[in-house]
């Protein structure tokens, strides 16, 4: 790929939340029995991917638990995104 990254890729910033249980909690001999009702809220994760845009191949660029950290980190790849080369972007991130 040469010319401009923002050519070639495109950001996204996405909140993924991830539960440690599963809603319904099976058993060989009871079909169903209810969540406990002392279950963990979801946690949220915040994840900062970078899309590439002839194939859809989506690549990792960091995910947090804090929002305000992962829009930093978007706001920084989205300033790379406008810098840099396809070539130095993917390079800096280990993406492609």
């Amino acid at each position: 790929m040469i010319g401009p990254a923002e050519d070639f890729w495109r950001l996204r910033l996405i909140r993924v939340d991830a539960e440690d249980e599963p809603d319904l909690e099976w058993r060989d001999d009871v079909l169903y029995r209810e969540q406990r009702s002392a279950a963990p809220q979801a946690a949220s994760v915040w994840r900062v991917e970078a899309v590439r845009l002839d194939d859809d191949v989506v690549w990792l660029l960091g995910a947090s638990v804090d929002e305000a950290e992962a829009r930093s980190l978007f706001e920084e790849a989205e300033d790379d995104l406008r810098d840099l080369t396809a070539r130095g972007f993917q390079e800096r991130y280990s993406c492609g």
